[in-house]
């Protein structure tokens, strides 16, 4: 699809997504992945917690990566370092993920790019529960 950077590509890509999965979630309240997830499940979306480390995050059962969750998910979130989106963009575009979205600090522009090469659309350095409050709430 496209990197979106115009609010309207922004709203519509949340408007239109249900699923989201949180790639490093994590299960200590005060962590921003966490606060964000916990924002977004209020929101009414499924949050889906991506991270080997943990059992269970807000009541929904964790997965070891993305492809272990067995079905396409909306959008991938990615709360992990940027050396590590490369790999993380790869098993998005393997799961048949729609979006791509790199939290802030989380930028990795050739990954972008090739999500959006593959057919995803990416929102890059942008902080999804922001976003939202800005643009839906």
């Amino acid at each position: 699809m496209a990197i979106l950077s115009n609010d309207t590509d922004i709203a519509s890509l949340l408007r239109r997504s249900r699923t989201i999965a949180v790639v490093g979630l994590s299960d200590t309240p005060h962590r921003d992945s966490h606060r964000v997830a916990l924002y977004l499940q209020k929101q009414g979306y499924v949050i889906i917690p991506v991270n080997p480390s943990v059992k269970e995050v807000l009541g929904q059962a964790a997965f070891r990566d993305l492809e272990s969750i067995g079905y396409a998910v909306d959008i991938v979130d990615i709360f992990r370092r940027p050396e590590y989106v490369p790999a993380i963009a790869g098993a998005a575009i393997r799961s048949g993920a729609r979006a791509l979205w790199m939290q802030f600090d989380t930028v990795h522009e050739d990954a972008a790019q090739r999500a959006s090469d593959a057919g995803l659309d990416v929102v890059i350095d942008r902080c999804i529960m922001v976003e939202h409050r800005r643009l839906i709430a």
